[in-house]
């Protein structure tokens, strides 16, 4: 793999920000409204018959779990969808190609683009959640660099599958498949520990997973440095997987 030039992937990135900027206001209301939908359902609605899920109230239990389900969300759409239209329909890929932006610049580029994403999502929950009294302690402040590092992670993964998938289509499979399972089973309204040992381990293997011990902790005034070190692991493994897909899926 070649080195990415920081300035050049930066230029990636502000080219996508300065596209957001002139469409923020729909994406970003799809994007934070499903959240507090399920937060107030499933709070509201379901927590009115349970007590208490380990030790709190289930609304206070459930919304730091949608904090990192809002930040897989986000880069998970922006980097399949997005990045796939951008390659295949707007030949956005080609243009930017044919400047001295590299591939390596433009992979690193969307994944920050993605991660950024998934940070500007997740940040707006924890400052609805704060307003409505749902967070313990002003540590909940230190989930914003974690959402960006699990950013990465969900945003690595997703322009992997762009990469290699055959069809705009194929995307139902990534969400029915990956995203999904990985918002029922990896903590978000129930602990794991009630699951089979074999899915149990399955869901601890997933980043949301370690994601939503981190903003649940911090929002109870926890440091959980064991699944911060987790998703840095992690970043680093899945590094290498997109930028050989899309080269190979662009160089012929």
């Amino acid at each position: 793999m070649r080195l990415f030039n920081p300035k050049r992937a930066f230029r990636v990135w502000q080219r996508h920000l300065k596209v957001y900027t002139k469409l923020y206001l729909s994406s970003l209301t799809l994007n934070v409204v499903e959240p507090v939908l399920y937060l107030t359902a499933m709070g509201l609605g379901l927590g009115a018959y349970l007590t208490e899920m380990d030790g709190m109230p289930y609304i206070n239990f459930i919304a730091p779990g949608i904090i990192a389900y809002s930040a897989m969300f986000a880069a998970s759409g922006e980097c399949t969808y997005g990045t796939y239209v951008r390659m295949t329909y707007q030949k956005t890929f080609d243009a930017m190609l044919a400047t001295p932006v590299n591939l390596e610049d433009l992979v690193t580029g969307e994944i920050l683009w993605g991660a950024t994403k998934s940070t500007i999502y997740g940040t707006i929950i924890i400052i609805t959640i704060s307003v409505m009294g749902l967070v313990a302690s002003p540590l909940i402040v230190f989930a914003i660099p974690a959402l960006l590092v699990a950013g990465i992670i969900f945003a690595e993964m997703a322009v992997f599958y762009a990469a290699v998938v055959p069809g705009i289509d194929y995307f139902n499979y990534y969400f029915t498949l990956v995203v999904t399972p990985m918002f029922l089973f990896s903590g978000v309204f129930f602990p794991i520990e009630g699951l089979h040992p074999v899915a149990e381990t399955i869901a601890y293997f997933t980043p949301l997973y370690h994601l939503v011990n981190i903003t649940r902790g911090l929002a109870s005034g926890a440091l959980p440095w064991g699944d911060m070190l987790w998703l840095l692991v992690c970043v680093v493994v899945l590094a290498p997987l997109p930028f050989y897909a899309m080269r190979k899926r662009m160089i012929k």
